[in-house]
């Protein structure tokens, strides 16, 4: 029987040189492509793939939640995060969705089949900066990485932080309404209360703080003669 694996990720340049790695192990095969976050759940939940592929910074729903979602939705699909960074957030926020893989994109051609086998075998997969974290006992929960880090702002629930995303994405109530199938006054309760619980007073207050905690992932343009930068 094949190993059935569902990719997830918005840019097709990118899923089809991933597919065409994947699909290059004998008894593997991409048996699904989704483009957003909302596409891979809603595929993942027909397919029934034995690994979901998803990077993080997909539109509409991104990685992490993503990832929360499927497992919210079945305990056993296995998860590999695709991620540009590997900050102490990013990886403390993939452990604590559920995440069974951790690659950075960079080493994609190197580490992803690894990671695939090693979910295949019922084992974990993390780049070594994510293994030195671990075992310096950085990712327990509520354990906070730096003494002077500023405490937690309050939770949003899954719904919330959906609106959230697609706010800060640039839809208007009623898109955001269409999108995850509510009323427009539902979206604007939503909106109201986001804003009100994060002390938030603009829409442009509300992308700064979706971008801080890894919400969403704005790409910034190359200069000529420097390296591309991405602000997660």
């Amino acid at each position: 029987m094949k190993l059935r694996i569902l990719l997830a990720d918005d840019h097709e340049i990118v899923r089809r040189g991933l597919c065409a790695l994947l699909q290059k192990r004998e008894g593997w095969e991409v048996c699904g492509e989704a483009s957003d976050g909302r596409e891979a759940v809603e595929m993942a939940k027909q397919l029934k793939p034995d690994v979901v592929i998803v990077d993080i910074g997909m539109p509409y729903l991104n990685g992490l939640d993503t990832t929360r979602q499927l497992l919210q939705y079945d305990p056993h699909f296995k998860v590999i995060v695709l991620t540009i960074t590997d900050s102490d957030q990013v990886i403390r926020e993939a452990l604590d969705a559920g995440a069974r893989g951790f690659v950075l994109k960079s080493d994609a051609a190197r580490d992803l089949v690894a990671a695939v086998e090693a979910l295949q075998s019922k084992r974990m997969f993390f780049t070594p900066r994510v293994n030195d974290l671990v075992l310096a006992g950085f990712l327990e929960k509520g354990h906070a990485i730096s003494r002077n880090e500023p405490p937690d702002l309050p939770t949003l629930t899954a719904r919330e932080r959906e609106v959230t995303q697609l706010l800060a994405e640039g839809k208007s109530s009623k898109e955001v309404a269409v999108l995850l199938n509510l009323s427009t006054k539902t979206v604007e309760t939503h909106r109201s209360n986001i804003m009100r619980k994060l002390s938030l007073h603009s829409i442009r207050d509300l992308v700064v703080y979706a971008i801080k905690n890894n919400i969403i992932q704005i790409q910034m343009p190359q200069r000529r003669g420097t390296p591309e930068t991405t602000v997660a």
